[in-house]
């Protein structure tokens, strides 16, 4: 065990000196009250240790103990459903014992070590066994079951096995001979650094969606299961609001939501609803897979920077189970401002900005542990990244929005305007990006609709028109435009308030399955058809809207309930209607 004494002290950074035994990011005990710290650089007499609790009243001289190993997280049953913070102390199970906080220097099991859970054992004695390998299996929730595997350095045959039963997460369950003869115990839990990602089998391509039910985002910027994608926007824009309906509604088995340096109501907002949500899939609360990791504004500031890795190592966890995991970030922005504090007190040149000149790594570091993976156990997992991003003053130029742009694949740019007229999700279509799409457009069309891909594309290009028109209409108004450019503009007008505009306090308007977003779309276009070819035969534009079924085709959102899909056949027939009506007018 190596031990020094501080020699200085700068906020959450301190330093000590002539002391040859500590190792890179190797986790130490700091002070008299033992405030865990992280060991982040050793350079000629020093060695530099970024604290995770308040530093206030540590004085030079005072001790700091090496525990040997790096910052690491307890994985195991128990983590869905809870919330812990920064670096995996549980919040929920000190409520009421240490106040709304922990304590300075209290050490808080990171998992509750005294409950028993029902273990079914399923490795058999004398199996050979390595990394990844399924031992057994405990219903974690009523929505998940926790499958525990072999740590992945490790490797031998079972010598020893326990029967079904309950136990603890300190309990062994079987006993491995390695090939150097040394016998390890493998129980329910096991302990993984934070900074290294988990091993996999195999990366695989991405080509399944992940289903939001958000029909801006899953038709016009599609994002694939194991994609990367960012929320960037100023204040007010809807960040937050467009992370909780995708975290709610998403077709993820687990959701691990990081509140990284936002505000405590934001973090206590979510615990309130998705107490009370019912998971449509398995009819039990939301939170039955759900993590919470809070790191909220008021909380040591170097523990934001470590919880976007213990979240990822979370999600890692689960993902080498066979699971499909979202990662919620809120946000990524503060977490950079957590690295430029740091940086600032180690006194390193800083580059645009005052951010440090690392922070691209950092976030390529953060976002390559997505992916779609075969596990070492033989299943198939996903780990994808969603990332909010809170530039100052909405300015995307600014370098966490640009070097968040390098390494995601996924951009959904949220407008000040769209926030501001109430229409959510903000999601600029013209700013916006998706380079899923063409992977995804094969499992539409064979999941969904065969013509989905060719009516989205007719889609963007309406609201690309619409978008080059509003310039002409902003200087003369519209009324001086042709019949056929102002089509352009009113079937727009549908496909935003009735198609991209979406209530997320309506019950069939929340969430829109894949299957009826393509038949929405069929029937803003079929209107568009109908309308264009009156129009050729010098019909007036004036005289298709007095039918009325422009606006009645842009509330097919709250008049179709999503279990009855055949009742679009009665608004096509209207449609058709419409048409045979002008025409005999008109001959």
């Amino acid at each position: 065990m190596n031990k020094g004494e501080i020699y200085e002290i700068n906020g959450p950074v301190v330093k000590v000196r002539d002391v040859k035994g500590f190792s890179m990011m190797e986790t130490v005990r700091v002070g008299n009250d033992g405030l865990i710290g992280e060991v982040i650089g050793i350079d000629g007499r020093d060695t530099v240790i970024q604290v995770y609790e308040p530093t206030s009243g540590i004085k030079p001289g005072a001790p700091v103990i090496g525990e040997g190993a790096p910052l690491s997280v307890r994985l195991g049953p128990g983590i869905i459903g809870n919330i812990f913070d920064g670096i995996e102390r549980p919040l929920t199970s000190i409520e009421g014992k240490y106040g709304a906080f922990i304590s300075r220097g209290v050490n808080v099991p990171l998992l509750d070590e005294t409950k028993k859970w029902d273990v079914e054992i399923i490795a058999k004695e004398g199996d050979h066994v390595c990394g990844g390998f399924v031992i057994a299996k405990t219903q974690e929730t009523p929505a998940i079951t926790h499958y525990s595997m072999i740590p992945p350095n490790v490797e031998g045959r079972i010598v020893e096995i326990r029967e079904n039963g309950k136990y603890t997460l300190n309990d062994w369950l079987i006993k491995i001979k390695t090939a150097d003869g040394m016998i390890k115990e493998i129980g329910l839990a096991q302990k993984w650094p934070i900074r290294i990602p988990r091993p996999y089998d195999e990366k695989k391509a991405v080509n399944m969606p992940l289903v939001t039910g958000q029909r801006v985002i899953d038709t016009l910027f599609p994002i694939a299961k194991g994609g990367t994608a960012a929320i960037p926007g100023g204040f007010g824009t809807g960040k937050t609001m467009t992370q909780h309906q995708l975290a709610k509604w998403a077709d993820a088995d687990i959701i691990i939501y990081i509140g990284c340096g936002e505000r405590g109501n934001e973090m206590t907002q979510v615990l309130e609803e998705f107490s009370e949500l019912i998971d449509p899939g398995t009819g039990r609360p939301l939170l039955d897979r759900t993590v919470l990791i809070a790191n909220t504004s008021n909380m040591p500031v170097a523990a934001r920077e470590a919880s976007i890795y213990t979240g990822i190592t979370l999600a890692e966890y689960y993902r080498d189970m066979g699971y499909h995991v979202a990662i919620m970030a809120d946000s990524t922005s503060r977490w950079a401002e957590a690295l430029r504090e740091i940086s600032g007190r180690l006194e390193e040149m800083p580059a645009e900005e005052g951010f440090p000149a690392y922070l691209p790594s950092r976030l390529a570091g953060f976002y390559e542990r997505a992916g779609y993976v075969r596990a070492l156990c033989g299943k198939e997992g996903s780990v994808t990244i969603i990332g909010a991003v809170s530039p100052q003053g909405g300015d995307f130029s600014e370098p966490v929005t640009q070097n968040t742009k390098r390494f995601i694949r996924c951009f959904w740019a949220l407008d000040r305007e769209l926030a501001y007229s109430r229409h959510y999700p903000a999601i600029n279509w013209i700013n916006s990006y998706s380079e899923y799409k063409d992977e995804l457009d094969i499992w539409f069309e064979e999941n969904v609709s065969r013509d989905f891909s060719t009516n989205r594309a007719r889609i963007v290009k309406i609201l690309q028109e619409e978008s080059s028109l509003m310039e002409i209409v902003k200087l003369i108004g519209s009324d001086v435009l042709p019949d056929s450019q102002r089509l352009e503009l009113e079937i727009a007008r549908v496909i935003r308030t009735g198609y991209l505009q979406q209530n997320a306090f309506h019950a069939d308007d929340t969430y829109v399955p894949p299957k009826k977003q393509a038949k929405m779309m069929e029937l803003i276009l079929q209107l568009y058809d109908m309308a264009k070819r009156l129009l050729n035969m010098s019909v007036p534009l004036s005289v298709i809207k007095k039918t009325g079924v422009f606006d009645k085709v842009a509330s097919v959102k709250y008049d179709i309930p999503n279990n009855k899909p055949e009742m679009f056949d009665s608004y096509k027939e209207m449609i058709e209607r419409a048409e045979e009506t002008i025409k005999e007018e008109y001959k």
